[in-house]
């Protein structure tokens, strides 16, 4: 079992909701508002009159077969959408209950 962690442009919703279809990741926590700033390029996503885009931000556990396929969509997402910014990160899941 994995964490997937996945932060991304609002923009992208509707993206990121049929990826997670798609690989029928179903259960997951959604943070529907996040601040963030890209770590090398990007403008920031402060949801303020500066900066208005927002970010929204997903953690699923998942099975690890789905890991590499949830990886490879999300990376054709944001080749897509490069100047909205989305990034993903996996972790183990040590314990679950």
């Amino acid at each position: 079992m994995k964490a997937l962690f996945i932060s991304y442009n609002q923009a992208t919703t509707e993206r990121i909701n049929a990826m997670l279809d798609s690989l029928e990741i179903r259960g997951y926590t959604l943070f529907p508002l996040t601040h963030g700033r890209g770590s090398a390029t990007g403008e920031p996503h402060m949801g303020n009159h500066t900066w208005p885009a927002m970010n929204s931000t997903i953690i699923a556990m998942v099975d690890d077969s789905k890991v590499e396929p949830a990886l490879e969509a999300l990376r054709e997402i944001d080749r897509d959408t490069q100047l909205q910014g989305l990034r993903a990160f996996v972790w183990n899941v040590e314990q679950e209950m």
